[in-house]
């Protein structure tokens, strides 16, 4: 699968972290962009250089290029995650937005009629931010919140990042075994 992953300046930086090592271990082929405030949340929360983060893709994008190959339907892609999300992200997508890469490459996503996932991460919510995550949806984008089930009964933080890794990986049709799957009572 061919799979491109957006990271934005939102809190969580360390799920898109994740999803790159854990498409990575599915054999994907994957296609990285981040935001400018993006490389400032991974460097804060994962201390995780660009260098670092182009030895984990096959294709590592600047987001000013807007000629990049993700920038067009006819460059033919399984999905794409946008995690974390920000809301300024989430709002460019949802209004047509298309200034740079990343938001160039959702609204290809959505023109394609392709796999579209948004991982917001913020709270709480204002009615803004829900309205452009419903119009998102009504256009068939998965909304996936940062907000990972407490079921499997985590014990460390690893635990409750795989749980919202897995969410996403179940979104996209990647196999895993990142956290356990509720059986019933």
């Amino acid at each position: 699968m061919r799979i491109i992953v957006g990271i934005t300046g939102a809190s969580g930086a360390i799920y898109g972290l994740r999803l790159i090592e854990v498409l990575k271990e599915a054999g994907c082929e994957i296609h990285a962009v981040v935001s400018e405030h993006g490389w400032q949340v991974l460097d804060y929360e994962c201390s995780i250089s660009p260098q670092e983060i182009k030895e984990k893709v096959d294709f590592l994008h600047d987001i000013k290029n807007i000629g990049a190959c993700i920038a067009s339907g006819s460059f033919k892609t399984d999905a794409m995650v946008v995690v974390p999300c920000s809301m300024r992200t989430l709002s460019s997508i949802s209004n047509g937005i298309a200034d740079n890469l990343l938001s160039r490459a959702a609204d290809v996503m959505l023109k394609e009629g392709r796999k579209l996932i948004i991982v917001p991460r913020e709270t709480p919510l204002n009615a803004i931010h829900l309205a452009n995550m419903l119009k998102l949806s009504q256009l068939g984008v998965r909304i996936l919140p940062a907000s990972p089930g407490f079921y499997h009964r985590p014990t460390t933080l690893n635990q409750m990042i795989d749980m919202m890794v897995g969410k996403i990986s179940d979104s996209i049709g990647i196999d895993h075994d990142l956290f356990p799957r509720w059986q019933g009572e």
